[in-house]
């Protein structure tokens, strides 16, 4: 996923948050907490002072960064521990880019438009695929139990967003 030069919208910055944190295999102990932020959680996550204001706004549409990105994943592996809200608010306060991308798993803090997280390289195994639309799969590695119909609903309901973002980015 590329970083336009205005930046992404909470949509994309969801999309790409998710997209980092499955790289980075991230998962979440608690069934509370959300393995991938969606834009009411990122929106949560700026009032309670854990991700910086937006950089910009076009409009009425608030556009953030790499640094936002960094912090969502930072924020969710910190979850991923066991830390609650106030004490990942605590471990982020006045980290600087390199800091937080240490934190984040990067080692090298993004630079303008790659948003990739530094992750090694998996050995092959096979994997399990669920279509969410004739042009698109989400990959399951070993998934941890084998899935019900609860568990495809639930999945598709959570991919109608990304779906409505890759078609209205003519993605589909």
């Amino acid at each position: 996923m590329w970083l336009g030069d205005e930046g992404w919208t909470i949509d994309e910055l969801a999309a790409a948050a998710a997209l980092a944190l499955s790289r980075q295999d991230v998962g979440q102990a608690s069934a509370r907490v959300t393995s991938a932020p969606n834009p009411r959680t990122i929106r949560y996550y700026g009032t309670r002072g854990l991700l910086d204001p937006p950089m910009r706004f076009r409009g009425r549409t608030a556009m953030y960064g790499t640094r936002h990105l960094t912090q969502l994943v930072a924020i969710k592996k910190l979850q991923a521990q066991g830390a609650s809200l106030l004490q990942v608010q605590r471990r982020l306060a006045g980290l600087d880019d390199a800091s937080l991308s240490r934190l984040a798993g990067s080692e090298n803090p993004p630079k303008g438009t790659s948003t990739s997280v530094a992750s090694p390289r998996p050995r092959p195994r096979q994997l399990s695929g669920i279509r969410l639309h004739e042009n698109v799969t989400l990959m399951l590695d070993q998934p941890a139990r084998p899935l019900d119909d609860d568990d495809l609903q639930a999945i598709a309901a959570s991919a109608a967003p990304l779906l409505k973002l890759l078609q209205t980015r003519r993605v589909l």
